[in-house]
């Protein structure tokens, strides 16, 4: 099948996609997108919202629409890091069996991931980075497609452990999700006051998945829109030339290469669920403040100023 004949039947794909999950979830379509874009390019997202807003809900319905396995790991401050990889025990040949943990599905929801100290954070560095684990010495391949979407609180609350930066720069998105509009929330209160179940149909398989990603990065790029993509991350860096006087006086910390990659492979999904055959600045435009605002650092000036990481970037757009 040639790749244009391939893009245009992922769009068909795309907003069958959409339609199943949209008879669960209602609204949230910004985050809608952001989730399903990540998965195509093979990237993780964190979702941060207040609670009761669906996170879990998403996730959960996300994955049965894409026919994978889901495991959910509550993150709580008692989790041990061989809670989430698994662990060896002795048999009863007395030969060590290891029993794999929850690490080894295709969708993992870290749910609330910081409100788990940092070595059990730390322990889903290397499967987010490496799609392996290490127990005990031996290496443990995961089974791909494999994403890990995790929740947070933005309200700061008792016993909770920021993520390092380190940690944050391994999520594709930062995804905020918002309060449904009245229509909606009167839509969400119908839907789940009544006895009604409603089903979702998985529309991809795991197989499928792999063939979107693998289609996805053989998308073309002109060099024009990887510059764009390049100067806008060297921009958010204080102590770049490029950077603007509000990022001087505003961040501590601009994003890394791994920002640019992101971009340019989030554009190149985001063109390509839209029927476009390759990405332009535009495209790059639409994804950037998710990309970007965990990846970026404000200092206390801004803070005090109530000046956002939303403003900050809308402005270098």
């Amino acid at each position: 099948m040639s790749d244009v004949k391939a893009v245009n039947e992922l769009v068909v794909k795309y907003n069958s996609l959409k339609s199943e999950i949209g008879k669960i979830i209602i609204g949230q379509q910004e985050a809608v997108n952001f989730t399903l874009l990540s998965i195509f390019c093979g990237g993780h997202s964190l979702l941060i919202g207040v609670p009761g807003l669906a996170k879990t809900l998403l996730v959960n319905t996300v994955s049965e629409a894409l026919g994978l396995n889901f495991k959910r790991i509550q993150f709580t401050p008692d989790l041990m890091p061989s809670d989430i990889l698994g662990s060896e025990i002795l048999d009863e040949n007395r030969q060590f069996k290891f029993i794999k943990g929850p690490i080894f599905s295709n969708i993992i929801l870290a749910d609330e991931i910081n409100r788990t100290p940092p070595k059990t954070q730390a322990a889903l560095l290397e499967a987010m980075q490496e799609r392996t684990v290490t127990v005990s010495g031996n290496h443990y391949k995961l089974e791909l497609p494999f994403f890990v979407l995790a929740t947070q609180n933005p309200i700061e609350q008792e016993g909770t452990y920021p993520l390092p930066e380190a940690q944050l720069d391994r999520f594709m998105f930062s995804i905020n999700l918002q309060y449904p509009t009245f229509k909606e929330e009167v839509e969400v209160v119908k839907n789940t006051t009544s006895n009604v179940l409603k089903k979702v149909s998985s529309i991809f398989s795991a197989d499928e998945i792999i063939e979107a990603q693998k289609l996805i990065r053989k998308i073309p790029v002109t060099d024009n829109v990887i510059e764009y993509a390049v100067a806008l991350v060297g921009k958010t860096r204080p102590k770049s030339e490029e950077a603007t006087q509000m990022v001087k006086n505003y961040l501590d910390w601009g994003a890394g290469p791994r920002a640019s990659q992101n971009l340019i492979l989030a554009a190149k999904a985001y063109a390509a669920v839209q029927g476009k055959y390759s990405p332009d600045i535009e495209d790059v435009k639409a994804v950037s403040i998710p990309i970007l605002s965990h990846r970026i650092v404000k200092n206390y000036k801004a803070e005090a100023e109530g000046v956002s990481i939303s403003d900050i970037i809308n402005s270098l757009l």
